[in-house]
């Protein structure tokens, strides 16, 4: 029965980092993109297009560096809602594979509140 189990967890494990390295990949594409968007449109330095992308995708946003052109204004609109998304959907899996992982190397000592076996 632990053997299964074990296999199990271990799948789900695998399947938490694939879907980990796939969105990674897509926000590490959003802030590229941006940047590079950023540069060319906007004429900003390459650090401070990534600082930008950076700063505005984690919603920070001290407003010191902004867009200035209707084009870059725009794209500034759907960049953030697009962006948004993926960054908290990577967050969201950087914290499930990292809780995957403790789970995986020492399986009785993490225990979740929400468990039924914790009950």
């Amino acid at each position: 029965m632990d053997n299964v189990t074990d296999d199990k967890e271990r799948k789900e494990y695998l399947k938490i980092q694939r879907n980990f390295r796939i969105i990674a990949l897509a926000a590490l594409g959003v802030l590229v993109s941006g940047a590079v968007f950023y540069h060319l449109v906007e004429h900003f330095s390459w650090l401070n297009s990534f600082y930008f992308c950076t700063i505005t995708l984690t919603t920070i946003g001290y407003g010191d560096i902004v867009p200035t052109t209707p084009a870059g204004k725009l794209f500034t609109i759907f960049y953030v809602i697009i962006g948004i998304g993926i960054i908290a959907a990577f967050a969201n899996q950087l914290l499930k594979n990292a809780v995957a992982k403790r789970h995986l190397n020492h399986p009785k000592k993490v225990k979740f509140k929400g468990d039924p076996e914790n009950l």
